[in-house]
């Protein structure tokens, strides 16, 4: 009767364990999967924005660079000043991404045209 109380007792502690550790590397199995799902989501729609192409001519207004489009009337900001600098007062292409919320474009390239 001894052994088998013993066995049951010992029985029942490998249960105990087995459950134990299997359930941290099954919650860290769970999350690694999450954490690679979250890496594979699709970009937002900000980053599949595309690089488009304005004409104007780049001014100086309020101490900043500018490219005024003379067809919209409409002033953009530019986010690459020193690369707008040498083009002060010239007609360009500029290539480059446009923030519709604060007007201003994330410059890639800057042009004669």
């Amino acid at each position: 009767m001894k052994k088998v109380g013993i066995l049951a007792v010992l029985l029942a502690l490998g249960l105990l364990v087995g459950v134990t550790r299997s359930t941290p590397a099954r919650a860290f199995a769970r999350n690694s999967a999450t954490i690679a799902q979250q890496e594979q989501a699709p970009p937002s729609s900000e980053d599949k924005q595309e690089a488009q192409t304005f004409t104007g001519k780049i001014a100086q207004v309020d101490g900043h660079y500018v490219l005024q489009d003379m067809s919209s009337n409409t002033n953009y900001k530019l986010d690459n000043e020193d690369k707008a600098k040498q083009f002060d007062g010239k007609n360009v292409k500029v290539i480059g991404t446009l923030d519709s919320s604060s007007n201003t474009i994330h410059v890639s390239d800057i042009e004669p045209s």
